[in-house]
């Protein structure tokens, strides 16, 4: 497994007011590792991966824009932006 690369979390709807910002950057080899730098960035966000390291289903998570994460082991790589917005977003 690769290193840990700097990659971008933005967040969108409540993820957004709960983070108090736009975005983050961290340095993350997994979707898990970058979602733990989340909670520990924006602790309004506690609890982003449940138990077995899947995501919460209260979230949504896309990587790049193309596909959806559910698995917080998912390899990331240099540059990846991480869309984090809720579930219900869709209305």
């Amino acid at each position: 497994m690769a290193g840990p690369a700097e990659v971008v979390i933005e967040f969108y709807g409540i993820p957004r007011q709960r983070a108090g910002r736009a975005e983050l950057a961290v340095r993350a080899a997994t979707v898990g590792e970058a979602l733990a730098a989340v909670e520990r960035a924006c602790p309004g966000l506690a609890g982003l991966v449940g138990s077995g390291g899947r995501i919460d289903a209260q979230y949504l998570l896309s990587v790049n824009g193309r596909t959806f994460a559910v698995d917080g082991r998912q390899a990331l790589a240099a540059g990846d932006r991480i869309l984090l917005l809720s579930a219900d977003a869709g209305g």
